[in-house]
């Protein structure tokens, strides 16, 4: 299916002035006719005037950033487009699937039904259907889902996509409803991307499919893997006639019944990488204090002596708490 952009057909105003000047022109000889006695004539110029209103139909009025899709007797004759007033065949009809589905959820659909509705608290409303396609671009923020990463952990992620209709044929003719299409579509590249990458950076994991492990992660590149689910929807959305703008990541954590583990399996990292540190720094301290001893040859201590000093700097500086001196007034021997 292909798009024909309908030209030309910016002449509502013409139209409805020529409407209202043949009516008047009518109701003018069917008076003059009346007086006349001139019957035959009055009752063409009638028939003629119940008529001559039905080019009123075919007028539609467009804002900036707006489509109309037209069927003539199921038949697509084209799509007009930008803002403006447009006369177009008055038996033409809008085509527009997902006029009633909002712009949330896929199953986030307005239950109302056209026409005058009551509400709970009596009060009145009248729903009308808009068929107009909206060419701006719109941002659909999806629920979050619980999907287990390559390694089996189970996480909750939300994404936001920015899209925009490019092609209304297709969007109208070649699925059933484009917004719940798309809705769909983020859903099933969403869980197919993320089961790819670990939350973490994890070894042995090959996230870009070349067969070499690297450093690929949820958390760590989520640049990267916006652009691949963005990459991976459009492939998919090409059909339906839209553009996917932008894709990113709005909400990343560990599913609830993990996420205590999860957080003292970091806690537990970051301990150990701290104390590794710590230990790296006394080590470098004992024996510079050793080296300085041995340069200034004051203190001579054998093996002994430096042994019982590498405990007693190790002690103190990779302890938790501050060093209680305790006082030695006998030999250490």
């Amino acid at each position: 299916m292909e798009e024909i952009i309908l030209k030309n057909k910016k002449k509502g105003m013409q139209t409805l002035l020529g409407c209202i000047a043949v009516e008047l022109v009518l109701i003018a000889i069917v008076i003059v006719s009346a007086i006349n006695q001139l019957e035959w004539l009055a009752i063409v110029a009638g028939v003629i005037a119940c008529i001559a209103w039905i080019p009123l139909c075919g007028l539609r009025i467009l804002k900036p950033q707006e489509a109309l899709v037209l069927t003539l007797f199921g038949k697509y004759i084209g799509t007009i487009k930008g803002e403006g007033f447009y006369a177009v065949n008055p038996f033409c009809s809008s085509v527009n699937p997902a006029a009633k589905t909002k712009l949330s959820q896929s199953g986030d659909v307005n239950s109302a039904k056209p026409g005058l509705n009551v509400a709970d608290d009596g009060t009145l409303s009248l729903e009308v259907i808009d068929k107009k396609i909206s060419l701006k671009i719109m941002t659909l923020n999806n629920t979050r889902q619980k999907i287990n990463d390559c390694l089996g952990n189970p996480i909750e992620i939300g994404i936001a996509v920015m899209w925009k209709v490019v092609d209304t044929a297709k969007a109208v003719f070649n699925v059933d409803n484009y917004k719940e299409y798309l809705s769909l579509q983020c859903d099933s590249a969403l869980r197919n991307v993320v089961r790819v990458y670990p939350y973490d950076v994890a070894p042995n994991v090959d996230t870009t499919g070349d067969g070499q492990a690297d450093d690929g992660s949820l958390r760590g590149s989520s640049e990267v893997v916006a652009s691949r689910i963005r990459k991976e929807i459009q492939d998919r959305v090409n059909e339906a006639g839209l553009e996917i703008i932008e894709a990113r990541i709005t909400y990343l954590a560990y599913a609830p019944e993990i996420a205590a583990v999860m957080l003292q399996r970091q806690q537990a990292s970051a301990i150990i990488d701290a104390r590794k540190m710590i230990v790296d720094g006394a080590v470098g301290m004992v024996e510079m204090a050793l080296d300085r001893l041995e340069e200034n040859q004051k203190i001579k201590l054998d093996e002994e002596r430096k042994a019982a000093m590498v405990s007693n700097l190790l002690v103190v500086l990779c302890g938790n708490h501050d060093a209680q001196p305790i006082v030695n007034t006998g030999s250490l021997y």
